[in-house]
């Protein structure tokens, strides 16, 4: 009796001391994948790369080089190759952030306001990373409504790029901040509950929910509170 309840420990310690490791390597990751965004986004800005091209062909290689990028990771994910690949991929997300963040650095306030939406994407992952420590229940399911609710938004965004309506706009903004930080609590706590064992794909997941968060922040702070005076 008592071996079997020390092989259980022990077992049990093993598969905690797993969970943890994936966790610290995302967070690891996830805060080292800042690094290429940041400098990606300043070469964009400074080169106008991004604004250069036509919303229309801008659109494409994003859609094109953000799913091309997301196809390698998950090819090499157990392969030498994954972080460099992943961090290749957030540096091409940093230069294709440099449009929205050129308009808003072009506005008075514009600094202010990117410093603004960088706190307040940091306050929601602090906060969806402390729900996710404390919730016991399993939010598998909820993934799938968020899955469903993602590809619905890409569709009205994507609608909306030929429609321009600004109402709809802030609509879809509000809408993919919500999805998206709820993303960040299922992600994590699917790290801490042992159901995703691979960090880069952990780490993918974290960063293009923050990328959203901070994207859509940024926008409305834009539309609500920009001073071009």
């Amino acid at each position: 009796m008592n071996q079997g309840a020390q092989v259980l420990s022990t077992a049990g310690g093993a598969v905690a001391a797993q969970r943890n490791r994936v966790l610290r390597n995302t967070y690891w990751l996830l805060a080292l994948s800042m690094v290429p965004t940041v400098l990606g986004a300043w070469i964009g800005v400074q080169t106008g790369i991004a604004s250069a091209m036509s919303p229309g062909i801008g659109l494409v290689v994003f859609l094109a080089g953000a799913f091309g990028f997301m196809y390698a990771i998950e090819k090499t994910k157990n392969t030498a190759a994954g972080v460099p690949v992943l961090l290749a991929f957030t540096f091409f997300m940093g230069l294709m952030l440099a449009r929205l963040l050129g308009i808003v650095l072009g506005m008075k306030n514009g600094t202010g306001l990117v410093m603004t939406a960088f706190a307040g994407t940091g306050v929601i992952f602090f906060g969806m990373a402390s729900m996710s420590s404390v919730i016991k229940r399993d939010l598998t399911q909820m993934g799938k409504f968020l899955f469903i609710g993602m590809v619905m938004l890409l569709v009205a965004m994507i609608a909306n790029f030929f429609i321009q309506s600004s109402a709809l706009m802030i609509t879809l903004s509000v809408l993919a901040i919500g999805i998206f930080s709820l993303f960040i609590l299922h992600d994590l706590k699917r790290v801490q509950d042992g159901v995703e064992t691979n960090y880069i794909t952990a780490t993918l997941g974290v960063y293009l929910s923050l990328y959203n968060v901070f994207a859509n922040l940024l926008a409305l702070l834009g539309i609500g509170g920009g001073s071009s005076d």
